[in-house]
């Protein structure tokens, strides 16, 4: 099935940005997921190739927002479970505004930094 243009178009802006950031196991990566519905986050260690923590909205409740809000926190809060303070924040080629601008700035709020 062939890809429209806004998909390609945002595939390009990932590969971009997957050239210039990496995550370690000291500091993983934060990869943002956002389709219509719901949004998924998940802390990767791209060196070992496997992700240390994902976090979803599925059983969440509320509008869109709010569960990327959600999801933010519940990463934070999974995050210090396994001593992890630091990131790198991946967008995934989605713009920084709405639903991963606020799952971004409640997993800050919940204590990680990036």
């Amino acid at each position: 099935m062939a890809k429209n243009k806004k998909t390609l178009a945002r595939d390009q802006r990932k590969n971009r940005i997957r050239a210039k950031v990496s995550g370690t196991a000291e500091r993983p990566r934060l990869v943002v997921f956002r389709s219509n519905i719901h949004i998924t986050a998940q802390l990767i260690d791209d060196k070992s190739g496997k992700t240390l923590l994902s976090a979803h909205d599925v059983k969440e409740k509320g509008s869109k927002m709010e569960k990327a809000q959600k999801v933010g926190q519940s990463l934070a809060e999974l995050a210090k479970t396994k001593k992890i303070e630091t990131c790198v924040f991946d967008r995934s080629g989605y713009k920084y505004h709405g639903r991963v601008k606020a799952l971004a700035d409640a997993a800050r709020e919940g204590g990680l930094k990036f």
